[in-house]
C-alpha cells in the first residue's frame, strides 16, 4: 500500500515538473504568421502569454523590406523572423503565406518601359508569383546583368538558359539633330529594338500572376 502511495506521489510530481517546463517553454515561445500578398505585408505574432510591445511591429517592418527584395525566400523570411524573436529571447514557429500557397511569395513589380505593350503598358504595377515553376509562354521577371529586373515572355527553355523576348516587336526609330553652324546640320538616325536575351535559369524570379 505504501509503495502504491509512493507511485502515485512520485507521479504527481513528475506531472508538476512537466507542467513547469511546459509554461517556462511557452512563456517564450511565439507562433509567427506572415502573409504577403504582393501589395502588403501583415504578420500576426500570437502567444499563451502575450508577446513585447515592439516586436510585431519590427517584424513587420522586416516582412515588408523581404517583400520587394527580388532574392528573398521563405526560408530567408523564417530565418529573419527568428533572429527578431531571439532579439526578445522568444522562440519562433514561423509560417509564411500568399495568395500563392505556404511558403510561396508574391513580390510587387512596376512594368518600366513599352517593350511588352500591348500585353504590358509603361508603368503598370504587377504581381509576381515567385516560383521556379514555368513554362514556355509565361511572362516572367528575371535579373539582367545590364539592365537589372526585366519583365519578358519566356520564349525557350534550353538546359541551363532560358531565352526571353519582348512582346512589342515594333523597331523604334530616333533622329537627333546637331547645329554645326554656317548652316549646316548633322542629322543622326538610329534604332531601337526591343530586348530578346539569353539568361541563366537561375535569373528567373517568377511568373507575372496579375496584370
Amino acid at each position: 500500500m505504501k509503495s502504491r502511495t509512493w507511485i502515485i506521489i512520485g507521479i504527481l510530481i513528475f506531472g508538476i515538473i512537466a507542467a513547469s517546463a511546459y509554461l517556462m517553454q511557452s512563456t517564450n515561445s511565439v507562433t509567427v504568421t506572415v502573409d504577403l500578398n504582393g501589395t502588403n505585408a501583415e504578420v500576426d505574432v500570437s502567444s499563451i502569454f502575450g508577446v513585447p510591445a515592439g516586436m510585431q511591429p519590427e517584424m513587420e517592418k522586416k516582412a515588408a523590406e523581404q517583400m520587394l527584395e527580388p532574392k528573398s525566400t521563405a526560408e530567408s523570411i523564417k530565418n529573419d523572423m527568428n533572429e527578431i524573436a531571439a532579439k526578445y529571447n522568444y522562440t519562433a514557429t514561423v509560417n509564411v503565406k500568399s495568395q500563392f500557397g505556404t511558403d510561396q511569395l508574391a513580390m510587387p513589380a512596376s512594368v518600366s518601359g513599352t517593350s511588352m505593350v500591348p500585353t504590358l503598358q509603361d508603368g503598370q504595377e504587377i504581381i509576381v508569383h515567385k516560383t521556379k515553376d514555368y513554362k514556355v509562354g509565361d511572362i516572367v521577371v528575371a535579373t539582367h546583368p545590364t539592365y537589372g529586373l526585366i519583365v519578358k515572355r519566356l520564349n525557350k527553355i534550353e538546359d541551363n538558359r532560358v531565352y526571353l523576348m519582348s512582346d512589342n516587336r515594333n523597331v523604334e526609330v530616333f533622329t537627333t539633330e546637331k547645329d554645326l553652324g554656317n548652316g549646316l546640320v548633322e542629322i543622326d538616325t538610329y534604332k531601337k529594338t526591343p530586348l530578346d536575351t539569353w539568361l541563366p535559369r537561375e535569373n528567373i524570379i517568377g511568373v507575372v500572376k496579375n496584370y
